[in-house]
C-alpha cells in the first residue's frame, strides 16, 4: 500500500468492508446521541438533491427522529427535508422520490436563484468579475444559509452529507455543502453508502444516478467523475486499501493535498498547518 494511502485511510477512518445494517444502526444511534446531548435541539434539517448522499443522510435522519419520538413520547422531534432549487431543476422528480422514500415529516422549498443572482450582482457592482465556477460556490453557500435559517427557526441542527469519497477529493464547497453541524456518513465511501441504501430498499434510480454537483450554469449536470478526472470506483478502491493504477492514485492524492484546507477548521497561530 502507498504510504500516503495508508495515512489517508487512517485519517478518514474508512473500513475495507462494512456490514451495512450495523453501519445504518451506528449512524442512527449517532444522530440520536447528538440530540440527547443537546436537548435544546428538536429538529434535523437537510437539503435534498435527489442524489445518493442526501437520500441516505435523509433516510437515516428520519429514522433517528422517529425513534426519538417513540422513545421520548413527544412529538416535538421533527425532520425537515429542504428542496433548494436554483430556478427549475431537471432532476426535481428524483428529489421528490427521495423525500417520499424517507417519509420526511416536513418538506420546505426555498428557491435560491433570486438570492444567488443578487449576490453576484452586488459583488460585480464593484467591477469584480464572478466566474461561472465562483457563482456555483455562491449557490452552494446560499443553500446552506437557507438550511441554517430553517434550523434556527425550528431549534434545529443541519445535517451534512460529507463522506470519505468526497472528503478525500475536497469535492464540496467550503462553508457551503461542506458546512454542517453533524455528518452521519463520515467514514463511508460511495460504494458503502450504496450498500446501505440497498438494505434500506431505496429506489434503485436514486443510488445508481450519475453523481453531479450541478453548480455551473455553463456546464449543467457535469458528472463528478468528469470534473475529478477519476472514477468513484477507483476512489473507493483506494480508500478500501486496494491497489489501483498509479496514475489514478496520483490524481486522488493530488486532490487530497490540494484540498487539505477544506478539512481543517479556520487556521490560527497555534496550528501546525500553515508552518
Amino acid at each position: 500500500m502507498r504510504e500516503l494511502q495508508a495515512k489517508i485511510i487512517e485519517t478518514l477512518k474508512v473500513q475495507p468492508q462494512i456490514d451495512p445494517e450495523k453501519e445504518i444502526r451506528r449512524s442512527i444511534d449517532f444522530l440520536k446521541a447528538y440530540l440527547k446531548k443537546n436537548p435544546f435541539l428538536k429538529t434535523l434539517v437537510l437539503g435534498i438533491s435527489g442524489g445518493q448522499d442526501s437520500t441516505l443522510a435523509g433516510k437515516l435522519s428520519q429514522m433517528a427522529i422517529t425513534e426519538m419520538r417513540e422513545e421520548t413520547g413527544t412529538q416535538d422531534y421533527q425532520f425537515i427535508a429542504v428542496r433548494l432549487p436554483y430556478g427549475d431543476q431537471a432532476d426535481e422528480q428524483d428529489a421528490m422520490d427521495a423525500i417520499e422514500f424517507m417519509h420526511a415529516d416536513q418538506t420546505v422549498r426555498v428557491n435560491i436563484k433570486e438570492a444567488a443572482d443578487a449576490m453576484v450582482k452586488a459583488v460585480e457592482a464593484n467591477q469584480i468579475e464572478v466566474s461561472d465556477f465562483n457563482k456555483g460556490n455562491i449557490k452552494a453557500r446560499q443553500r446552506m444559509i437557507a438550511q441554517y435559517a430553517i434550523a434556527g427557526a425550528n431549534h434545529g441542527a443541519v445535517v451534512g452529507t460529507d463522506h470519505a469519497a468526497e472528503a478525500i477529493t475536497g469535492f464540496y464547497t467550503k462553508y457551503g455543502d461542506g458546512g454542517a453541524d453533524i455528518t452521519p456518513l463520515w467514514r463511508l465511501d460511495k460504494r458503502q453508502g450504496k450498500q446501505m441504501l440497498k438494505v434500506l430498499h431505496a429506489p434503485k434510480h436514486l443510488y445508481e444516478k450519475t453523481p453531479t454537483a450541478d453548480l455551473e450554469d455553463n456546464r449543467p449536470a457535469l458528472p463528478d467523475e468528469v470534473a475529478l478526472g477519476v472514477t468513484y470506483n477507483d476512489i473507493d478502491d483506494y480508500l478500501e486499501g486496494k491497489p489501483i493504477d498509479d496514475h489514478n492514485a496520483e490524481i486522488i492524492e493530488n486532490w487530497y493535498v490540494k484540498t487539505e484546507h477544506k478539512r481543517h477548521m479556520p487556521i490560527n497561530v497555534y496550528d501546525e498547518f500553515w508552518k
